[in-house]
């Protein structure tokens, strides 16, 4: 059996986890800096950094004892190699780098993205190709997933991420951050239909995104209310996942007709990232991915949001076919999936 160590520490979570080539999820231990960022409405760069370094130790320690392993028994150490805020990124990769040198290990830097891509092959054994909205606070785009870092970029956003309108919708509103689950529960109350904001793209050839228009759109409703009670509070959430869920499901079915023309036999269009864990989202995504005879799936919810076990696995991936990294390997604040 093989077994990989990963490690994540891409943004504002210190992760650490133990997978085996048998699809196994041997430990998976996340610290979120949540409370450390609350303060802030955001995640700070150097908070963030300063907690991996002060936390990572400890994290794998637990990830290898809930693992049941030491060290010596994994087979090889992956970490984010980027994309992500540098600090981060550099903590997570040197310390993979040491204890790759100390165990005398193989040390595989593995593309944050790639780890968001590769899930639903540890979850649901998806076979390539699938079609993915790779979805989050940062990044927003269709692929095709041919393999193993192959990949084909057909559309995605041409300014904001749709994590970041969520998140940027919640600050206007005054809500708690991490915003994307607040908006989510709080349109949960509140009418859909109750503002109607504009459709970004919709009915445009191809399958790009926007959604810096929907954005100030509910900025200039909200400067138009004034005072903002419980009810509009959830009123205008209520609407702006609305028109966010029909704006990716029309632009999902561009991707749909370009993969289908690509591969007419292929059956799943995966959904990851942060926001695949928006339960309104994955509905209306599965109702579209029905259109086209394909099947939505989608990780588990604490999987989709950063975690290590998909940064071990991605390692697993490019492990077995001998993709490993020397310990000159320089970090990436940048790493496009597709060059």
């Amino acid at each position: 059996m093989t077994l990989i160590l990963g490690i994540e520490t891409s943004c504002d979570e210190t992760a650490a986890a133990v997978v085996s080539d048998r699809k196994e999820i041997r430990s998976n231990v996340v610290l979120s800096q949540t409370a450390e960022h609350l303060p802030y409405g955001g995640v700070v760069p150097e908070i963030a950094a300063r907690a991996h370094l002060d936390h990572i130790e400890t994290i794998i320690d637990r990830a290898l004892k809930d693992a049941g392993v030491t060290l010596a028994e994994v087979d090889a150490i992956a970490a984010t190699g980027g994309p992500g805020l540098i600090g981060g990124v550099i903590v997570g990769v040197m310390t993979a780098k040491a204890l790759a040198s100390v165990a005398q290990k193989p040390f595989i830097a593995v593309n944050h993205l790639e780890g968001h891509a590769l899930t639903a092959r540890l979850t649901n054994d998806v076979p390539f190709p699938f079609l993915l909205l790779l979805v989050s606070g940062g990044h927003c785009q269709f692929l095709i997933v041919k393999g193993v870092g192959h990949y084909e970029r057909l559309g995605g956003t041409v300014d904001d991420a749709l994590g970041e309108a969520f998140d940027k919708t919640a600050k206007m509103l005054g809500l708690d951050y991490p915003g994307g689950p607040a908006v989510e529960a709080l349109a949960r109350t509140g009418n859909p239909h109750a503002y109607t904001f504009p459709m970004p793209m919709k009915g445009r050839p191809g399958c790009d995104l926007s959604f810096s228009g929907l954005k100030t759109a509910v900025r200039m409703q909200i400067a138009e209310l004034g005072a903002l009670t419980p009810t509009l509070r959830a009123d205008i959430c209520a609407s702006f996942q609305y028109t966010a869920g029909e704006s990716v499901a029309d632009r999902t079915r561009g991707a749909m007709l370009q993969f289908r023309h690509q591969f007419p036999q292929a059956t799943a269009f995966v959904l990851a990232g942060g926001v695949a864990a928006n339960q309104y989202l994955r509905g209306k995504l599965e109702a579209t991915a029905n259109e086209f005879g394909l099947t939505l799936i989608a990780p588990p919810i604490k999987l989709c949001t950063d975690n290590a076990a998909m940064i071990a696995w991605a390692g697993m991936e490019r492990f077995t076919l001998g993709l490993t990294d020397g310990l000159d390997f320089e970090p990436k604040a940048r790493w496009p999936l597709c060059a």
